[in-house]
């Protein structure tokens, strides 16, 4: 073992299912427009709740991706990611054969798995009693069943796994996948996040904590990241899977490629259940073990796409804890930017989705901007990128995930050369 070499691994599909688009390029052009996928909650009657806005994915049909009978046995969490998975190997042309599938693995995070199918036959159990309780209820809602899912309806055997690390749940996902190729364990790995939490009791417990925003009359303008004028987060949903692939296997098949991961750093605050320790040294430690495992310097940074979240606690951190990671100076000269902007906060599936958008930041060079950016907080004081994209060359981009419990992930995506 001490002459074995890393593998390189790349990206060679994309796929994703947002509160702005229901494909991966349907949403890079929604966030390069800055356009907001907040409105009001249909998912259920919100007029009891204090917060009654989200980031609800629109337009969606499983039965695009599902068949019928399949969809009716799935959480809907589950159909995002299954969907999100299949366009990421339809867009990678990239197809899971006898051949290769012991090879071709899937990880996939969520926060809360089948929240709502919990809801609904608690319901079902208090009106009606035991034994009209579904049995599909356990299958449908535990959280490894994305993943689960995913490789019955992809046909791929290799590992298989479920990150349950709140909100860094997905880039923890494509870290560990990352992780798995670099060392030859598979040859490629669907990866990503996945959540469908918009419900009545997640929202009214997150509101209860009082990190919900309830500028309730003007949901397209409530996430508000670093501006002095935000007042908590806005829920989303939706699902963001990459295909990963050891970078011969891929060239080997001509497949195209995004760009490279080349770092993953994660860390543990070790502080509280909620709240990051205060000038975010845990994060500031996950950003630095990245570039460490890249074997990169702060200044080859481009961009940042930053955790963002629109509260007080998260946003005042992760500044502190980039000018402690990258060295203040250096901080100054990288572009930041928040897509929970307009996608909202997806909990688990937020690192899938902005590890997308990262993605396509290394392609296309040109970084997402942080809408509703109007009065920054004075905390705030690093590049955001207000409320219009930039064309920026990024030949490095870092994706930040920081999750309840104090976890706090870093990847790192470059140009492929």
């Amino acid at each position: 073992m001490t002459n074995f070499k890393p593998k390189r691994v790349v990206v060679t599909g994309l796929g994703a299912i947002t509160p702005i688009g229901n494909t991966a390029e349907d949403f890079w052009q929604a966030a390069i427009d800055g356009r907001s996928g907040i409105g009001q909650i249909t998912h259920f009657d919100p007029s009891k709740h204090a917060c009654r806005i989200a980031g609800e994915v629109k337009g969606y049909d499983p039965h695009d991706y599902i068949d019928r009978k399949e969809a009716k046995r799935m959480a809907r969490f589950a159909q995002f990611a299954v969907s999100a998975s299949q366009q990421a190997l339809a867009d990678a042309n990239f197809t899971i054969d006898d051949l290769n599938a012991e090879q071709i693995g899937v990880i996939i995070g969520t926060g809360v798995g089948g929240l709502k199918v919990m809801e609904d036959q608690q319901e079902t159990y208090l009106a009606r009693g035991p034994s009209r309780v579904s049995p599909f209820t356990v299958p449908m809602m535990i959280a490894n069943m994305a993943a689960g899912l995913t490789a019955i309806h992809t046909g791929a055997k290799g590992p298989n796994s479920c990150p349950v690390t709140a909100c860094a749940a997905g880039s923890n996902a494509v870290g560990d996948a990352f992780r798995l190729i670099q060392q030859g364990y598979a040859q490629a790995m669907l990866c990503g996040g996945t959540e469908a939490a918009v419900t009545p009791l997640a929202v009214a417990g997150f509101a209860s904590a009082k990190a919900l925003s309830t500028r309730n009359d003007e949901p397209s303008r409530a996430s508000r990241p670093f501006d002095a004028e935000r007042d908590g987060f806005v829920m989303g949903e939706g699902a963001g899977v990459l295909l990963l692939e050891e970078l011969e296997f891929a060239l080997s098949r001509g497949a195209k490629i995004y760009g490279e991961i080349i770092g993953y750093g994660m860390t543990c605050d070790a502080y509280h259940m909620t709240s990051p320790v205060p000038g975010g040294a845990g994060a500031a430690r996950a950003i630095q073990l990245a570039l460490k495992d890249a074997g990169l310097v702060p200044a080859d940074v481009s961009y940042v796409n930053a955790h963002g979240t629109s509260t007080a606690a998260n946003d005042r951190t992760e500044t502190a804890a980039l000018k402690t990671a990258l060295g203040e100076d250096c901080a100054r000269n990288i572009v930041i930017s928040s897509s929970k902007s307009m996608t909202g906060h997806l909990l688990g599936g937020a690192g899938g989705i902005e590890a997308v958008l990262s993605v396509l930041s290394v392609a296309r060079d040109r970084v997402p901007p942080t809408i509703n950016l109007e009065n920054p907080d004075p905390d705030c004081d690093l590049d955001y990128v207000p409320k219009q994209s930039r064309s920026h060359t990024v030949n490095v981009a870092l994706s930040n995930s920081f999750g309840f419990g104090g976890h706090n992930v870093t990847l790192v995506f470059k140009k492929y050369q």
